[in-house]
């Protein structure tokens, strides 16, 4: 949460003219209702196992796109493997502090920070980051720059 993925998954897409797809908001379509709703009815076993599927199906049918994936989508599901296996995967590790910034912006959108103080949330994010970090690893790319630009991107994806 607060990386930019979903900012920077449109810019790109944009810039590099591919579909663009935000997992989560495939899957809240599908689902006919928002993610928040589908961990809380349905549980996180069965959102995962929708990510995984639904992530598939968008490789399936699209040779190529740009996809933003929620924070836990590489955890699950040998997901970062798929991911790496069919094509470029792009880690964005901005400071924390950015990310808590960032997500203070919003944080009254997102049930699981809401109530959150500034000390909280850092003490979240980072808790939350150490948990995934061997799985972000594996990104081809890794950006850990604050200020990034297309140009940041387009450099190091020529060299991915």
């Amino acid at each position: 949460m607060g990386a930019g993925k979903s900012y920077w998954g449109k810019q790109l897409a944009t810039h590099w003219s591919l579909p663009y797809f935000d997992l989560d908001e495939v899957i809240a379509e599908l689902e006919d209702m928002p993610v928040a709703d589908i961990f809380n009815t349905k549980g996180e076993d069965y959102f995962r196992r929708k990510e995984a599927e639904t992530l598939r199906a968008l490789a399936d049918a699209h040779e190529s796109f740009l996809i933003s994936c929620g924070g836990g989508t590489p955890c699950f599901s040998d997901t970062m493997d798929f991911m790496n296996g069919t094509g470029i995967t792009i880690w964005l590790n901005p400071s924390i502090p950015l990310m808590v910034e960032r997500l203070q912006r919003k944080q009254y959108k997102r049930p699981l920070i809401q109530d959150l103080g500034t000390e909280e949330l850092t003490a979240f994010t980072e808790k939350k980051l150490a948990e995934r970090k061997p799985f972000y690893e594996q990104s081809q790319v890794i950006i850990s720059e604050d200020e990034i630009t297309l140009g940041t991107f387009d450099k190091l994806i020529s060299h991915a």
